[in-house]
């Protein structure tokens, strides 16, 4: 059976393919959609279409970055190379600021310039250069592959506090059916005494006909202030819910759910004629409040 997934985690892969030794590390934070930031080993350009193809296999959404460090074994001296440009090009400055008074450059400090000493490119090597891509590409899908076992950790950990909300809802959605019920009472006991308070003497002379203005009354209010479609329907959504915590990936329905979970409890504090049923409405619109910033949480 599946379940839900974090969005937050951490995963590392280390590997090495001839010269090259190399570490990846995949970190993931919260988001609406997928979003990948990728950094790569100069010279390996290809490698952030891989990544991305790789992140879109394993992740439904979240913000993702993935770093790749490389490096390549000492090569020993005999098979670096002089660049020749870059060389006059420091020889010619180096020469103006002697003219000046500057002490003249060492040959060790030429050579220790960047870009002066170069090492010969894997390129010169297609073969061998696509087989190191082929072996980092590799590193990264098993980063990933450990990234969302940590978030599937997270989601282990989120699942007992979601559901907690949920269980609280539906206690809340209890209540509020209970307190809906004596809204009737309430309605026309309310409505007896304000027209008995503004109108005595017609309470006296016409009894008969009050009582029946008043049920008339009260009865168009109550159903005004049902609000039995509202706890039918945030029942229906509590079940909603309950299902979608045994699938994956399931947080772009709970968000949208969350929103229709809000939506009921709003309605159903504007119709509420009485304090009770107004103050359970707005205790459940604090927990609705509460689950949502934990779906943010879910994949």
């Amino acid at each position: 059976m599946s379940t839900i997934s974090g969005m937050t985690g951490f995963g590392r892969a280390e590997a090495a393919h001839g010269a090259w030794t190399w570490s990846v590390e995949a970190r993931s934070v919260n988001g609406r959609n997928l979003e990948v930031r990728f950094r790569g080993p100069p010279g390996f350009d290809s490698l952030e279409a891989a990544a991305k193809a790789s992140a879109r296999r394993h992740f439904g959404r979240g913000q993702i970055t993935v770093g790749v460090q490389g490096k390549r074994a000492d090569l020993g001296a005999a098979a670096l190379k002089v660049n020749e440009d870059i060389l006059a090009r420091y020889l010619i400055l180096a020469n103006q600021l002697a003219e000046e008074g500057a002490t003249p450059p060492s040959a060790d400090g030429l050579l220790s310039l960047r870009g002066v000493l170069e090492a010969p490119e894997e390129a010169e090597d297609p073969e061998a250069r696509a087989a190191v891509e082929a072996a980092m590409a590799a590193a990264i899908d098993a980063a990933f592959a450990a990234l969302k076992t940590s978030r599937e950790r997270e989601g282990a950990q989120l699942l007992p506090v979601v559901t907690d909300f949920i269980d609280r809802i539906e206690a809340f959605v209890a209540a509020a059916e209970a307190e809906a019920a004596a809204q009737v009472d309430a309605i026309r006991d309310r409505f007896t005494r304000r027209m008995t308070e503004l109108a005595p003497d017609l309470a006296a002379a016409d009894a008969p006909g009050l009582h029946e203005r008043i049920v008339l009354e009260a009865a168009a209010l109550a159903t005004r202030a049902d609000v039995r479609e509202e706890l039918d329907r945030l029942t229906a959504h509590l079940a909603s819910a309950r299902t979608l915590l045994r699938q994956a990936p399931a947080g772009r329905k709970l968000d949208f759910l969350m929103q229709e979970f809000m939506r009921e409890a709003n309605t159903l504090c504007s119709k509420s004629a009485t304090t009770a049923l107004t103050g359970i409405g707005l205790e459940l619109k604090a927990v609705i409040e509460q689950l949502r910033e934990q779906v943010q949480n879910v994949e």
